[in-house]
């Protein structure tokens, strides 16, 4: 009974420390990020770039050969694919935010 508790224990703390390393990957972009990135679109429309089979959702890799386009004060890469603006992380490629 008790090397099962021990594991049983054991098994908490680890999945605990799981959760807190994911909890470290979230990018977190702030309103006031997406309010340049949205107004910077207005005036600097993009054209979609259409890719098929890509899913847009948080984490998703965007191809390099997407070119990414830089807003001022803005940390992340903006791009517009299949008709949808995205923020991507400029050093992983990845999707960061999904702009509606």
């Amino acid at each position: 009974m008790k090397l099962y508790l021990s594991s049983a224990a054991a098994a908490v703390v680890l999945m605990s420390g799981l959760g807190v390393a994911m909890a470290q990957d979230v990018i977190v972009v702030q309103p006031e990020q997406k309010t340049i990135v949205r107004e910077y679109i207005k005036k600097e429309p993009l054209a979609s770039v259409n890719l098929l089979g890509v899913e847009l959702k948080l984490g998703s890799p965007v191809p390099d050969t997407v070119q990414l386009r830089e807003v001022p004060n803005v940390k992340y890469r903006v791009a517009v694919i299949n008709d949808q603006t995205v923020l991507v992380d400029p050093e992983t490629h990845q999707i960061v935010e999904v702009l509606n």
